[in-house]
């Protein structure tokens, strides 16, 4: 059992001591912002009792998504290059239609 443990904490030694980088502090940032579009839709939608998608939540989709997207490039994993590729088209659509939608009710 202790030689178990002793290895799930090499394990932990090698993946989050020995391999931090930059480029890992950057994945977790990005990874926190991207993160915080869900904490920032829940508020919203608890303030509002109801659901809604708060105009924060496509920013820090936008943010979170094109700093994983460098993170992913970095890596050269082509599965996470294409996933966040395609979502920051997505987000910024979204971002376009709100602010086509705004200027017209003004």
């Amino acid at each position: 059992m202790q030689e178990h443990f002793a290895q799930l904490l090499a394990w932990f030694h090698d993946v989050f001591i020995d391999q931090f980088s930059l480029w890992i502090l950057l994945g977790f940032v990005a990874q926190g912002m991207f993160t915080m579009r869900f904490l920032v839709q829940w508020i919203a939608s608890e303030k509002a009792r109801r659901s809604v998608v708060p105009v924060a939540f496509w920013f820090f989709s936008l943010g979170g998504g094109a700093l994983l997207l460098i993170y992913a490039i970095h890596r050269e994993d082509p599965v996470f290059i294409a996933g966040q590729a395609l979502g920051l088209v997505i987000y910024v659509r979204n971002l376009w239609l709100i602010a086509n939608e705004k200027r017209t009710t003004q």
